[in-house]
């Protein structure tokens, strides 16, 4: 199989430590693009008709495309467990929640470099940034013991979002206000799936 994806992509960050904690990593060749909405890479385009990343290319069935439905996968090939039945809708509610803060993040940084700088929208990356603060406190708040719970899909999902605000957003503090959370993703950020994976 081959995963096409972005060093930087948080998307494609959530599926290769979800291929590292399910024990599939030397199963998947990774094949590292340059993307954007504007000028998408042809190996995604091929892959993906929505020309976005990540993608799953299997050698046995139809190439699999967005980070949920290829996690999804991945887990069902392993029988690994991270999308526990007992508490599926709140792994899946989770999961979502970091999906949403990654999309706004990425959306902040698109909006300076796709957009011309005359046209950048200031009060549209404000307003992407106010999605990222409720949701941030929203874990922090109501999801706490979920985090503190069994490892499954949503702390591979929470983690790599967090990190991708520290990488790509680090003047702004998230961490404010979140002390809970902020102590979890500390511990988080130490496991060997995330150190592999950290963007350069």
């Amino acid at each position: 199989m081959q995963l096409i994806s972005a060093k930087p992509s948080p998307f494609g960050r959530k599926v290769k430590v979800m291929l590292i904690e399910t024990g599939q990593d030397d199963e998947v060749e990774r094949v590292e693009v340059m993307t954007t909405p504007v000028a998408t890479d042809p190996a995604i385009a091929a892959a993906n008709p929505v020309g976005k990343i990540p993608a799953l290319v299997r050698e046995d069935g139809a190439t699999l495309y967005d980070s949920r439905v290829i996690c999804r996968f991945l887990d069902a090939r392993a029988g690994a467990g991270l999308y526990p039945e007992a508490r599926i809708w709140d792994t899946l509610t989770l999961e979502a929640t970091a999906d949403g803060i990654m999309d706004a993040a990425i959306l902040m940084v698109y909006e300076h470099r796709v957009r011309p700088e005359n046209l950048v929208f200031e009060d549209w990356i404000e307003a992407q940034w106010s999605k990222v603060v409720r949701s941030v406190k929203a874990v922090n708040d109501r999801w706490m013991s979920h985090l503190n719970g069994p490892l499954d899909a949503s702390h591979i999902a929470i983690g790599c979002a967090l990190a991708y605000l520290d990488f790509r957003q680090p003047s702004r503090d998230w961490r404010s206000g979140n002390d809970a959370l902020a102590a979890w993703f500390t511990t988080f950020a130490e496991c060997d799936s995330m150190k592999k994976t950290a963007p350069e």
